[in-house]
């Protein structure tokens, strides 16, 4: 590797939502720093299973829904 060119890799803590805090290494902020996260694994319904609302924009799903009702969706 080239010296000088690459970002300094440090450990930094990482304080989950449920308070669990875990250590990584990163380019994020300087060493001993920690990072708070607003979303994380234990709460995104991506990773928990939790059920999602279908946003309708500008009444695009009621339009859709509309058009092949007698289809049986």
């Amino acid at each position: 590797m080239k010296k000088g060119i690459h970002p300094d890799y440090h450990i930094i803590d990482v304080k989950m939502t449920d308070g669990t805090v875990f250590q990584t290494r990163t380019t994020w902020g300087k060493e001993g720093d920690s990072m708070q996260l607003d979303i994380d694994p234990t709460v995104h319904p991506a990773w928990t299973g939790g059920g999602t609302r279908l946003m309708d924009a500008g009444g695009r799903v009621s339009k859709f829904k509309k058009k092949y009702e007698g289809l049986g969706f």
